[in-house]
C-alpha cells in the first residue's frame, strides 16, 4: 500500500488528520471487548485485574487521541472529510465510534464501583453514545439510498456497521441499569429494547443479502477477506443485549404497567439469546473456513484485520452470558477457548496496527483518492 508520508506519522500532525479514518476506532472497539471479558474471566490467573486496568486506560487514551484527531479534521479539514460520507466503503466506519465507546462505559461501572460518581457519568456518556448511534444509524444508510453507488457484488460485512451501534448500545443499557435508581433503569430499559428492535431486524436482513452475494459472487476480495467475521457482530450483541435487557427488567419495570413484562423479559431473553446463538455458530464456522481460503490465496494486513476482534468478542460475551443463565458449563469453556483464541489475535492485530499508525503506512483515506495530494513541503504547516 503506498505511503503517503514517511516514517513517524506523529512528526506530520496535519497530514495525520487529513488522513484519518474511522477505522481507528477499531482498536478502540477491539481492545474494549478484551477487557470486558478478561474482566468477567471465569478463571483467575496472576495479574489478570492489571492487565484489564492497563488496557482500560491505553483504550481510554486511543479513544481520545483518535476522537482528537477525527473531530479536528471536520473543523479544520472539512474539504477532505465530506468524501467520507460519500464513500461506500470509509463511510460505513462512522459506526465504529459509537460502538468504541460502549467498551468504555461499561468499564466505569464493572471496574470503579467505588467511584461514587462513575454509574452517573456511565450514563451520561451512555445518552451520548445513543445519540451517535441513532445518528449514524439513519444518516449513512440515506447516503447509501441517495448518493452513494453500490452493487450486489461489491456488498460485504460492512453494511452492518452502521446499523449494529444501535444494539451495541442496548446492551450496555441492561448493564448500567443495574446500577440506578428504578427511575432511571426503567427509561434505559425501554429504550434499550426500542434500539434493539432498530438494529437486529435491519441486520438479520442484510445477513441474508450477504448469503446470497456470497452464494452468487463467491468471497470478497482479498482486501475485504476479513469482512466475513462482521456477521457475528449483530448475532452476538443481540444475543447478549436480551440477557442484560433481560436481567435488568424485573427490577426497572417494577411498580409500573410493565411490570408483568418484567418478570417474563429474562426467560425470554435467554430463548431469543440461544436463538441468535445458533445462527453466530453457524457464521462462526463459516467465517473459520472463508478464512482459512482467503489465508492460502494472501491476506493482506490492514486495518480490518480488527474485523477479528470485536464481533468475536461480543459473541464470547453472549456464550459466557448463556453459560450463567442456562447453568449449561459446556457454554462457559466454549467462551474460555475462544477468549485465549481473542487475545491471541489481539496481540498480533494490535502490534501491527501501532505500527502502521506510528510508521504511518495504515494512515490512508481512500476516500481523497480522487483529490488532489497535499504537497510534501506544505505537510506539517497545518
Amino acid at each position: 500500500m503506498r505511503k503517503f508520508f514517511p516514517l513517524h506519522a506523529l512528526a506530520h500532525p496535519s497530514e495525520l488528520i487529513r488522513q484519518f479514518t474511522p477505522n481507528w476506532f477499531t482498536l478502540n472497539m477491539g481492545t474494549g471487548i478484551l477487557f470486558i471479558l478478561l474482566a468477567q474471566f471465569p478463571f483467575n490467573f496472576p495479574w489478570r485485574m492489571g492487565i484489564v486496568h492497563m488496557l482500560f486506560w491505553a483504550d481510554t487514551l486511543f479513544f481520545m487521541l483518535f476522537f482528537g484527531l477525527f473531530t479536528t479534521r471536520w473543523l479544520f479539514f472539512r474539504h477532505y472529510a465530506l468524501p467520507l460520507l460519500r464513500h461506500p466503503v470509509q463511510s460505513m466506519f462512522f459506526g465504529a465510534l459509537p460502538m468504541a465507546l460502549i467498551p468504555l462505559v461499561n468499564g466505569l461501572v464493572m471496574l470503579f464501583p467505588q467511584w461514587s460518581w462513575g454509574s452517573q457519568a456511565a450514563l451520561y456518556l451512555w445518552w451520548f453514545d445513543v445519540f451517535l448511534s441513532l445518528g449514524v444509524g439513519w444518516l449513512v444508510p440515506i447516503y447509501q439510498f441517495v448518493l452513494q453507488e453500490h452493487s450486489l457484488e461489491n456488498l460485504t460485512g460492512v453494511w452492518l456497521l452502521p446499523i449494529v451501534p444501535a444494539e451495541v448500545a442496548a446492551s450496555s443499557a441492561g448493564l448500567l441499569a443495574m446500577h440506578l435508581p428504578v427511575s432511571q433503569a426503567r427509561i434505559l430499559v425501554v429504550t434499550g429494547y426500542a434500539l434493539w428492535g432498530m438494529s437486529v431486524p435491519l441486520a438479520l436482513g442484510i445477513l441474508t443479502l450477504l448469503y446470497f452475494r456470497l452464494a452468487v459472487h463467491k468471497l470478497p476480495s482479498k482486501d475485504m477477506g476479513v469482512s466475513t467475521w462482521l456477521a457475528l457482530g449483530p448475532l452476538g450483541t443481540g444475543a447478549l443485549a436480551l440477557q442484560t435487557l433481560g436481567v435488568a427488567a424485573p427490577h426497572a419495570l417494577s411498580g409500573s404497567p410493565l411490570s408483568a413484562l418484567g418478570l417474563l423479559a429474562e426467560p425470554m431473553g435467554v430463548a431469543g439469546a440461544l436463538i441468535l446463538w445458533g445462527l453466530g455458530l453457524w457464521w462462526l464456522m463459516t467465517a473459520m473456513v472463508l478464512t482459512l481460503v482467503q489465508i492460502r490465496r494472501g491476506l493482506p494486513f490492514n486495518l480490518g484485520w480488527w474485523g477479528f476482534t470485536f464481533p468475536l468478542g461480543v459473541y464470547i460475551a453472549s456464550t459466557f452470558a448463556l453459560g450463567i443463565h442456562s447453568g449449561i458449563i459446556a457454554f462457559t469453556f466454549f467462551s474460555v477457548l475462544l477468549t485465549v483464541a481473542l487475545a491471541g489475535i489481539w496481540s498480533v492485530v494490535a502490534a501491527r496496527s501501532l505500527y502502521g499508525l506510528w510508521s504511518g503506512h495504515l494512515v490512508h483515506a481512500p476516500c481523497l483518492a480522487s483529490m488532489t495530494e497535499v504537497p510534501a513541503a506544505t505537510i506539517g504547516k497545518g
